[in-house]
This record gives structure tokens, sequence and C-alpha cells, in this order.
């Protein structure tokens, strides 16, 4: 019942900006930590092995956290910390923002898009850019409500918050630049392991909500990407939606010629399809609140 209810707050809620004004979001402080242990450890000749140290240390002071609030009488307190760091609401509010925004103009819909992707989007078309925000929407379908949910399910606040901080990690340093390349590894290497069934699991549910493609199609294309993990619902968001998703695309002014995921599906995108890919983060959102309330029947 806490995880349902929780997800029904998350996708009534989401964020509300009057609350988020006043006081920092738990993934704003989260940052900080993550931030302050970057400065603070990621120097001298043990790189690697102070990144180790770091998530170890975060992970251990995370489930800690999460079994005191755990240990609270009642389920509110559940409730109300799987709320805030579920993202449905939020992620289909700037998702949808993008699609709002390119109906108006390309410019309008850039500047939208480059609220929620790291790519460079000052020469983006209206395809790219409706490309962009579909990709995100698939990754981050994944990265922030089937994988949250699924953690939740199996180690309850505890799994969560190691979750949480893992994911906010390796967005943070878990690149392969000459600052993180070592003491980023640890964080990437185990968001990769903490997405592996999630990552496989939302493609399972994009497919289940879409039937347009067979498994066989995405389990060709998931490799293409170059994420072990979010390759898996990009390739089921693109054969859902009959879309080529990925291709080249620009990180601070350099070309990176990734090959497309679905090649054969359109390229020619627009506001139309943000539109189609918002009605599939809904469905699978259903899809896995069901899933969680068949779950509870059988416990009973």
């Amino acid at each position: 019942m806490t995880l349902i209810l929780g997800m029904l707050l998350d996708a009534l809620l989401g964020e509300p900006r009057w609350l988020w004004s006043r006081v920092p979001h738990p993934a704003v402080l989260i940052g900080r930590l993550i931030g302050w242990c970057d400065e603070t450890f990621n120097k001298g000749d043990h790189q690697r092995l102070m990144g180790i140290l770091t998530i170890l240390e975060l992970c251990i002071a995370a489930a800690a956290l999460g079994w005191l609030l755990q240990a609270i009488p009642g389920q509110i307190v559940d409730i109300i910390v799987l709320a805030i760091l579920l993202a449905q609401k939020s992620l289909v509010d700037h998702v949808q923002a993008v699609g709002h925004a390119l109906r108006l103009s390309v410019g309008d819909g850039r500047r939208s898009v480059a609220m929620i992707v790291g790519r460079d989007t000052r020469n983006m078309d209206k395809s790219a850019v409706a490309r962009s925000a579909i990709e995100s929407a698939a990754e981050n379908l994944s990265d922030g409500v089937i994988a949250p949910i699924f953690w939740f399910a199996i180690g309850g606040l505890p799994g969560l918050l190691i979750y949480k901080v893992t994911n906010t990690a390796d967005s943070m340093i878990g690149y392969r630049t000459p600052r993180h390349e070592k003491f980023g590894w640890a964080a990437a290497r185990f968001d990769d392991l903490l997405n592996l069934i999630p990552a496989r699991l939302t493609a399972l549910l994009i497919w289940a909500v879409t039937s347009r493609p067979g498994i066989r199609q995405i389990l060709r294309d998931a490799p293409l990407h170059r994420s072990p993990n979010a390759g898996w619902p990009e390739a089921a968001m693109a054969h859902g939606l009959n879309v080529a998703l990925s291709g080249p695309r620009s990180y601070d002014g350099e070309m990176r010629d990734y090959p497309f995921v679905n090649e054969g599906g359109d390229h020619d995108l627009g506001p139309d399809d943000i539109d189609r890919a918002v009605r599939v983060l809904w469905r699978v959102w259903t899809l896995a609140l069901a899933l969680a309330a068949g779950g509870l029947v059988l416990t009973l």
C-alpha cells in the first residue's frame, strides 16, 4: 500500500514549486554532499580507491538514514519520501514543456530541451529537439520512476536511498573526464549494476503498452546505445513510436557519430511525437501501478 500511495502522491503533486522554492529538495542536498566529497577526496595518487570508499560510505549513510526513517511508526514518512524521490509528474511536465515550446518555434524548443539534456542544443532543428525530448523521456522513465519503484519494492527506504545517492553520484562524477575518470569509476559502475534490471524492466513495460515492435527488434537495437542500460528503454520507445532515436549529436562543440536506434523509423519528428511519448509515460506508470496493486493483493 505504501508504494501505491507514494506513486499516487507523486503523480498528483509532482514537485510543488511553493515548497522547493523555500527549502532545498533532498536531491539537491544529496548533490551538495557529493560535490563536497568530490572537492575533498578527489585528489592525490589514489583517486580510484578514494572514489570506491566515497561511494561505499555514501551508500552506508543512505542505508542508515533509510532505516531510521523507516523505523518511524506508521507509513506516512515512507509515503512522503517515496513521493519526493519519484519523478513521474516532473518528468512528464518537463518533456511536455518541450512539445509546447516547439509548437511556438524551434528556438523556444531548443531553450526548453536544454533544461533536460546535456548535449549542445544551439544548432538543433525541429526533429533533433523532439528526438532529444523523447530520448530523455525514455531514459528518465527508467532512472527516475521504474528504478526507484523497483528498489523501494526490494529494499524499502534503504534500497531507495542507496539507489538515489548512487544515481546522483553517477550523474555528477561518473564521467570519463580527466578529473573524474578514476574518482567516479565506482559510482558509474555501481549505477550500471543497480540499473541493470530496472532498465530492462522499463523496456518490457514500454513494449507492453505499445505492442508495436517485437522483442527481437529491441534486443537487436538496445546494444547500439553507448550506455549499457539506457539503450533498453530508448530502443523500446523508438520501436514503440516507430521513430529513430539517438544518432549523431554534439557535446561541448564536438560531434559524436552515434548510430541511430531503430534507424528505419521516422526521422522527421515534431511536437506530436513528443505528445505520443508522454502518453507512453503515463501508460507505463499506470501499468506499474496495476502491478503494484496486484502484488499487494497477492500478499493479503
